[in-house]
């Protein structure tokens, strides 16, 4: 085996450091069931899918060639049969970081006898569509002696699929199979000695003080590209993907306080961006419970338009007037496109745009500690969710202010729009959360759809566009007076979650943010104090009441939402009550995981929920330190 030493003039960078995204942290984490805490991940990626890299240095969860391709590693959703890369040393502690500035994870096993570290990446491309996909894993002693084990076990298309091994000594090994949706073939690029195993590769071996050694995992979109045939450097692959996400993060142009952890958040929105198209999903996992052994098990890898006004908003806040435009752009195609089944619009998009998400179940896989069903796809694609709208048109102002004017062309479909909200906000929805519980009118999806035409009115206005502006003010003042009459309950001085009914909604937080009324109207007071009686737990904010009276239509209980603690903070910032607003953000600071990330939901006793890392959440946080650090006087 060909070790790799150090020599001073070329050297792998240090960690830690005056830039350090956050410092170094133990946590020891250990399995239970066979499976890590969802917590125990960090995530890399190329801007087309990412990896899941546990603290144990396994790789449990990675699509490829995209975010919402069939899984090739999957052991997060059954430790013995979804598939697993892992590179580890028998370590007292496992530790993780990430590269300063940069999505580069470190993962250290320190020892008695020696500190062993594996360093993971995805190396991005110059090209959107790239055929290849790469992860790079450097593995290295940094004191004393250190043995290392490798297993790499892929089992395509969500293991329904198992791939056939050929070693090539000297090389490395090439896994293929004819799966359900094509052609599988991928590589292992190494000079460890590998031996079979009964359903992939594995390996032994030992480091010395300096040494390092490095393993390739690639895909490649070609059946006939010589996955074996090029040698990468390593070397260079990773510092020009540190210079990728360095340059990148320094665009940045937030100052103002908790800047690591609104830096780490920005870095994993950019992390969750589908390159070619310029749309995030929601989340890079499927099927993480939101309850361990229940069924509420989603499918988060696709693109909500509910999410568009928060992205575009947090993008350029934090000065990133490319990534907004692009995503922008993903916008105007769908707005252009023609929904039949209910309204114009989707409630979400594959990353390409497509509309038709199935969901379907994965009897053969046993979900994550038990939780099943394993879902794919998303039934709610095709739910009628009236607050859509209002985000959407939201979003476009937000851009047409703050980056650049917006087409006739993209009026033209906007207004049509408007026209659908005017003549169909009555309807009943199944609202933000998408219950599946029947068709209710809810505050929420009323107040969004006030914004949608509130913000049609304002771009017309500000522009001098075409308009039918009477009918669409008239439309929007009735909406108003509605909520005020049938969504306030004034008994507790509260808006509820629906009309005509006495449940609190978390979701209505978001009021004074979307200008509908401000934080400190009596009646948006009386709104927050209800729920933090009713919904929030030190400082973490259900979503709603879940009892005999109230229910969602599934069985089972869920989280705190970590996205609703964030609009807590906003709500109570914007209420001039800032020791609230402060002491509520901070706590929740502490929740996130020990490189920084979210996911939905935190469990009672602080553990993560849901799917891993979460877009929504972390927009969430962005926004609120932006608002909170302003109204305390500091930069931003």
């Amino acid at each position: 085996m060909n070790l790799r030493k150090r020599s001073p003039n070329k050297t792998l960078p240090a960690f830690g450091g005056p830039n350090s995204a956050l410092t170094l942290m133990t946590t020891g984490f250990t399995s239970i069931d066979g499976y890590l805490p969802i917590e125990a991940y960090g995530v890399i990626g190329d801007l087309r899918s990412v990896a899941l890299v546990g603290q144990n240095g396994s790789i449990d969860w990675c699509c490829l060639p995209a975010f919402d391709s069939p899984s090739v590693f999957g052991a997060i959703l059954d430790h013995r049969k979804g598939g697993r890369f892992q590179i580890w040393s028998d370590a007292l502690s496992h530790q993780q970081m990430y590269m300063p500035d940069s999505n580069v994870l470190l993962t250290r096993f320190p020892s008695r006898d020696g500190v062993g570290e594996v360093l993971d990446f995805m190396p991005l491309s110059s090209r959107p569509t790239s055929p290849m996909h790469q992860i790079v894993r450097m593995v290295r002693a940094v004191r004393g002696q250190v043995h290392f084990q490798l297993v790499c076990d892929p089992r395509p298309d969500y293991a329904r699929a198992e791939a056939g091994v050929t070693l090539v000594p000297g090389q490395g090994a090439i896994f293929e199979t004819q799966a359900a949706n094509g052609p599988f073939r991928v590589a292992l690029l190494t000079e460890i000695p590998l031996r079979r195993t009964e359903h992939g590769v594995a390996a032994e071996f030992s480091l010395n003080q300096g040494e390092s050694v490095s393993v390739v995992f690639r895909y490649h979109a070609s059946p006939d590209f010589d996955l074996l045939g090029h040698k990468p450097d390593t070397e260079e692959l990773l510092n020009s993907t540190l210079r990728y996400w360095r340059r990148w993060l320094s665009k940045c142009r937030y100052q103002g306080r908790w800047r690591e952890m609104v830096y780490r958040s920005a870095l994993c929105l950019k992390l969750l961006t589908y390159q070619p198209t310029g749309a995030i999903v929601a989340a890079p996992t499927c099927s993480l419970p939101e309850e361990i052994g229940g069924i509420r098990n989603w499918d988060y890898r696709y693109t909500w338009v509910r999410d568009a006004a928060f992205t575009i908003f947090a993008f350029l806040r934090l000065g990133y007037s490319e990534e907004a435009a692009q995503f922008m752009d993903w916008l105007q195609q769908r707005v252009g496109e023609e929904e039949k089944i209910n309204g114009p619009l989707n409630v979400m998009y594959g990353i390409d745009g497509r509309h038709e998400i199935p969901e379907i179940e994965l009897d053969h896989l046993e979900g994550y500690r038990g939780s099943a069903p394993v879902r794919i796809g998303n039934g709610a694609a095709h739910q009628l969710q009236l607050d859509i709208y209002g985000e959407l048109i939201d979003s476009v102002y937000l851009y047409n202010k703050h980056s650049e004017p917006i087409s006739y062309d993209f009026w033209v479909q906007l207004r049509r729009m408007l026209d659908w909200v005017a003549r169909n906000w009555e309807l009943p929805d199944e609202g933000i959360w998408e219950v599946r519980g029947g068709k209710r009118h809810f505050v929420y999806s009323k107040m969004q759809c006030w914004v949608a035409l509130d913000r049609g009115l304002r771009i017309a206005a500000k522009r001098g566009l075409p308009v039918d502006s009477g009918r669409l003010r008239d439309a929007r003042d009735r909406i108003y007076e509605a909520i005020m009459t049938k969504g306030w309950d004034p008994k507790r001085r509260t808006f509820t979650q629906a009309f005509d009914s006495n449940a609190i909604d978390a979701a209505n937080l978001i009021m004074p943010l979307t200008l509908f009324l401000p934080a400190t109207d009596p009646r948006m007071k009386g709104t927050i104090d209800a729920i933090i009686q009713d919904l929030v737990s030190d400082s973490l904010v259900y979503r709603y009441l879940l009892n005999e009276e109230q229910n969602d239509g599934l069985p089972g209980r869920e989280g705190t939402f970590s996205m609703c603690s964030f609009w807590l903070v906003e709500a109570l910032t914007r209420a001039g009550r800032l020791e609230e607003a402060r002491f509520v953000f901070e706590k929740m600071l502490t929740y996130a995981n020990h490189l920084g990330l979210y996911s939905e939901e935190i469990g009672p006793c602080g553990e993560a929920l849901g799917n891993f890392p979460q877009a929504f959440t972390h927009l969430g946080l962005i926004s609120a330190a932006y608002t909170l650090n302003r109204k305390l006087g500091g930069k931003h």
